[in-house]
């Protein structure tokens, strides 16, 4: 399957450190997340990937909700490919990606670090949550315990309490996690986490950033 995606207005340069990649949560699109590039640290590019299957007009899912917050892993998988595909075909191969996900996207940027952690530099998932089946990456991710970034709303009713747990084990025995939860906040994004996350970006990156600092 092809992935259509709304770019940065400058494209992705052939010799960018790195690229945002946004994916959006059940039922939006790729318009949706093209508001978090003011996160981004100056100098890196962004992509905004649609997902592949159709809802209703303008609505997209990275795959069917059968269970909440325990997807089969085959349609997951699938979509994973997906984006990995749209990754080999557009992104430079020297160029690591950044995916900041919402929700069922979130979800989807956890399995890009665990499925080829070694592209992956400072994922963020954005009110999501991660699978409960082994994935290739884990090993090496236990070892190299990454920086993540879990951000939630402390009131979040879609994202299930066994869903939040099963994350809170992974990143615990996987990464190096900031996972502020915010008071008062539902299932979305507000002002308090975007000041966090694009604290987290400025840092994670500032290395990646180096080479190409103006």
């Amino acid at each position: 399957m092809t992935l259509h995606a709304l770019t940065s207005p400058a494209g992705i340069p052939g010799d960018a450190p790195a690229v945002a990649l946004f994916l959006h949560g059940y039922g939006s699109n790729e318009q949706d997340l093209t508001a978090l590039a003011p996160v981004l640290p100056p100098g890196i590019p962004w992509a905004s990937l649609r997902a592949p299957g159709t809802l209703n007009a303008g609505q997209h899912a990275w795959f069917d909700i059968v269970r909440p917050g325990d997807p089969d892993p085959a349609p997951l998988a699938a979509a994973t490919d997906a984006v990995w595909a749209w990754v080999d075909a557009t992104v430079p191969a020297t160029t690591r990606v950044v995916p900041l996900g919402f929700s069922q996207g979130g979800l989807m940027a956890s399995q890009l670090l665990r499925t080829r952690p070694e592209r992956v530099l400072a994922p963020a998932i954005l009110g999501g949550f991660v699978q409960a089946a082994a994935q290739p990456g884990d090993a090496l991710l236990a070892d190299a315990r990454p920086a993540l970034f879990w951000g939630r709303g402390a009131d979040d009713g879609v994202i299930t309490s066994a869903a939040i747990a099963r994350t809170r084990t992974w990143v615990d025995a996987h990464t190096t996690v900031t996972d502020p939860v915010y008071p008062g906040l539902g299932h979305g994004v507000d002002g308090r986490e975007l000041c966090d996350l694009t604290a987290f970006l400025a840092a994670e990156l500032s290395t990646a950033l180096a080479p190409v600092a103006r």
